[in-house]
Order: structure tokens, then C-alpha cells, then sequence
């Protein structure tokens, strides 16, 4: 354990046993260094551990404060899902088109975005990084950098499974223009067109696009907005269907922000390893978990090489360089032989600037920053949602991640508030965006990660008010 986890681990038992109480202030960074004999580093490093869990809070030129509970305690989670158990084709492209088109300009308040805000990341320091990597670049690198990718950059992702106990080989990893396209090779390695892919129910739109471009059949299977997917729903729908490969976001998922226990992610790998069926773990939300540690991924417990997991830079660091990576297991070589087929050329300015941007070092401690901010939005948009949205609304309360999946009650149909909202210059991203059927009427994904846009309160507010209006009739 690190000197700054060790005394933050100290802080947090003295507000666990109440000798810390809500509103007290915790010593300066000054004077605890000279009372600890810790550097100013490893305490400012240990407050914000205490604000990424929770428990303290920055105030502008006042220091660091024991956090009040800011989000109200009574929450009812939104129901398990329950989906019919049938594979289904997938149809979902002109619906996503009709209701998220042209929604990203900047004059829209991004409720229904994918994206946290651009604010949170250092592209300034990206920048910087990615004009002096292109003004000393080597020609050659043109050839040697594709595929498998930015050496350098790849060194740096095997060194951070490292860190959290994975052995995995340099050759295994592969980097890619995003994660998305991570996922479709992984997806084409393990598929052909016919075949059945189990996804969570609800699941990110985009895998369903990726289901239907390559004509593939989804079995939705039933999830808690809590822990995740159903492992004994999944051993029955095993059972009746033919099923050639997983797709699953075992942590801080899209929509719903659920999160797999380990106990529940060593059941999965295990049932499918008695299959013999693939896992495409999309796991890029990994580093913007809320608690101490960060979860192990499903990779972790693979001992068979039948987890594929895909990783980015997106949604942590890089918005918009398209960096993400692949870590194959046996299908490393078929998906890098692939990425060759496909694209030709990574984006090898962008890994350039990233693999800079890590060595010269502060990555982590951006990461603890950007967690810490995602956590105190979270404790603001619960606390929005029960203020201004009607009587009987549920939420989930996700461990990471940007989003919040909100059940309302069954009378406000959310296509409809969405295009009320739209009118408004808000948008949303209503719940039948998830699924093959279109269902989820009455629910709703809520971007949290732009808490710190100061039309978010009133853009909130608004919102709850079409929604009771909605009820009305």
C-alpha cells in the first residue's frame, strides 16, 4: 500500500467512527505534510482518493471538508429486466438516427450525450504533446507503426494490467481507432452472420448497431441496474440457444451504470469457459469508478484466453484521438490480421500523443481529478432528479462512470419527452434507444458528466417539469 492510500485509509476511519463528523475541515495540506512528515504530493494525493470515494469535499481556497450525505438516502433502484428470452434481428439504425441526429452541437445541454464533458480532460497538455511528437516523427515510423500499433503506447497498457495483477503478453495487445472499432473486430473474429450474441438487457445502442451491420441476432438477457447481467438467466438461455459469442460491460455498464460483484464476474467466466463461448468485454469506463480500488476486470480470471477485452483512451483522457485497444487472447493474431484488412493505418498521432502524454507522467493523477469530479456530479444529478422529476421516478446508483438510467412512471412516454426537451435545446436519450424490441418506454439514460455546464440545473428542472406534464396528459 502507497503512502498516501495508507493515510488516506486513516481519514477514512476517523469519519467512519464519527471522529470526523459532515462539515469538519480536514488539516492543510501544509500542516499535515510537516505533522506527518509526508510530502505535500502524497497528501494532496491522499484527499483526493477521499474525494474520488466520496467522503471529502474541495472548497475553493478553504481546503478539504468531510462531505455531508449531498444525495437524499431513500432510492428506489429501477427493476431488474426482463426480456422475453428470444434471439431477435436487429432493426435499430433509423431510430437512433431520428432521435439522437444532429443532437451534439454545443448549444444543446447534453443530458442524452455518450460523451463526458471535454472540459474534464487535459487537452491542452494533449495537444502540446501531439505538435512536438509530429514535428521530431520519424518517416519510418508511417510503416512501423501499424498494426499492431504504437509500440511505446502498447508497452504503457501492459504495464498498467500489470499494475493490477494481469500478466499480459505485448504481442496480445492491439491498438485500434477507438474502442468501437476494437469491439466490431472482436466481434467479426468470434462471429459469422446468423449467429446468436448475447447482450445485456438494456445494452448500448451502438453493440446493437454492430449486431445489425454484421447481421447477427441479439438474446437480450435479463440485468439488474445493480450487478449486472443475470448469470443464472444466462446459464438458461445457453441452454436453449446456440450462442457463439457474449457482449457484455461488466462495469459501470451503458445505459444502466450496473457494476458486477467479483463474485458474479467469476461465475460468468467460468460458465462460459464450460461453453467454450467467447466474452467481448467492453471495459471502457474502467478507470472512472467511484470507490477505492479499481474493479478486476473479467480478463483477470480468464484462463482459457476466451476473454477479449477492449479498452480507450476516450472516455478517460482523449476525447476524439481515437485510441483504443484490443488485448485478443487467442484471437489476437486473427483480430490484428483483421485490423490490417480493415484499416490499414492506425491513428499514429494520436498514440503518438498519448504514449508521450503517459511517459512524461500525471496520467493517475488526472484520473484520481476526473473521478473525483464525476462523483460530486452524480451526488448533484440524484439530488436533481429527486427535486424536480415526478413522484415515483427511479434511478439506479452507479459505482463510475457518467450515466444515470432512470425508471419514470409508465404514463410519460420518454420518445415524447425527448422531443419536448429537443424544443428546449436539451437533449435525452430515451429507453428504447436499448434494446431490440424498442422497450424501456418509460425510461430514460441520463448523461451526469456535464454537471459542471451551468445550464445542467435548469436544463434538470425543465425536464422534470415536461415529464409531469406528461403525466398529466
Amino acid at each position: 500500500m502507497n503512502l498516501y492510500e495508507r493515510y488516506a485509509n486513516e481519514i477514512a476511519e476517523l469519519i467512519r467512527s464519527g471522529m470526523l463528523r459532515p462539515g469538519d475541515r480536514l488539516p492543510s495540506v501544509r500542516a499535515a505534510s510537516a505533522a506527518r512528515g509526508l510530502s505535500r504530493t502524497t497528501i494532496f494525493e491522499a484527499y483526493y482518493l477521499l474525494e474520488t470515494r466520496g467522503l471529502v469535499e474541495a472548497r475553493s481556497r478553504s481546503g478539504y471538508y468531510v462531505k455531508g450525505d449531498l444525495a437524499p438516502a431513500e432510492i428506489t433502484a429501477p427493476d431488474d429486466s426482463r426480456p422475453n428470452g428470444r434471439a431477435r434481428t436487429v432493426d435499430i439504425g433509423q431510430l437512433i438516427f431520428e432521435l439522437l441526429g444532429s443532437l451534439n452541437r454545443r448549444e444543446f445541454v447534453p443530458l442524452g450525450s455518450a460523451f463526458p464533458s471535454p472540459s474534464l480532460f487535459p487537452l491542452t497538455r494533449l495537444a502540446r504533446h501531439l505538435g512536438s511528437e509530429m514535428r521530431d516523427f520519424d518517416p519510418w515510423r508511417l510503416v512501423e507503426d501499424l498494426a499492431p500499433g504504437n509500440e511505446a503506447l502498447r508497452r504503457h497498457i501492459v504495464l498498467r494490467y500489470a499494475m493490477d495483477g494481469m500478466v499480459i503478453a505485448p504481442t496480445e495487445v492491439v491498438l485500434t481507432n477507438g474502442a468501437m472499432e476494437g469491439l466490431n473486430l472482436s466481434l467479426q473474429a468470434v462471429t459469422r452472420p446468423g449467429n446468436v450474441v448475447v447482450v445485456e438487457s438494456p445494452t448500448f445502442y451502438a453493440a446493437l448497431q454492430a449486431l445489425d451491420r454484421l447481421q447477427l441476432r441479439a438474446l437480450e438477457v435479463a440485468t439488474s441496474p445493480a450487478c449486472g447481467i443475470d448469470i443464472d438467466a444466462l446459464a438458461a438461455a445457453l441452454k436453449r440457444h446456440r450462442v457463439a459469442a457474449c457482449w457484455l460491460m461488466p462495469h459501470f455498464q451503458n445505459p444502466l451504470g450496473s457494476s458486477m460483484p467479483d463474485d458474479r464476474k467469476k461465475a460468468l467466466v467460468a460458465l462460459l469457459a464450460e461453453h467454450e463461448i467467447p466474452l467481448i468485454e467492453d471495459d471502457v469506463y474502467a478507470e472512472l469508478y467511484f470507490g477505492a480500488k479499481k474493479p478486476l476486470p473479467a480478463k483477470a480470471l480468464d484462463a482459457k484466453g476466451l476473454v477479449i477485452h477492449c479498452g480507450s483512451f476516450s472516455k478517460c483522457l482523449a476525447p476524439g484521438y481515437r485510441v483504443g485497444w484490443v488485448s485478443g487472447g487467442r484471437f489476437a493474431a486473427k483480430i490484428e490480421q483483421m485490423r490490417l484488412m480493415y484499416t490499414l493505418s492506425p491513428a499514429i498521432p494520436s498514440e503518438a500523443a498519448i504514449a508521450a502524454y503517459l511517459d512524461r507522467g500525471g496520467y493517475d493523477r488526472h484520473l484520481r481529478r476526473l473521478r473525483a469530479a464525476l462523483a460530486r456530479y452524480l451526488a448533484i444529478a440524484m439530488e436533481a432528479v429527486q427535486t424536480h422529476f415526478p413522484a415515483g421516478t427511479r434511478m439506479s446508483a452507479p459505482q463510475g462512470g457518467y450515466f444515470l438510467w432512470l425508471e419514470l412512471p409508465e404514463s410519460v412516454d420518454t420518445t415524447k419527452l425527448h422531443a419536448l426537451a429537443r424544443e428546449r435545446g436539451i437533449s435525452l436519450a430515451p429507453g428504447p434507444l436499448f434494446s431490440t424490441d424498442r422497450r424501456s418506454m418509460h425510461c430514460l439514460r441520463l448523461n451526469y458528466g456535464h454537471c459542471g455546464d451551468r445550464r445542467f440545473a435548469a436544463a434538470m428542472q425543465t425536464v422534470g417539469q415536461l415529464a409531469a406534464a406528461l403525466m398529466q396528459g
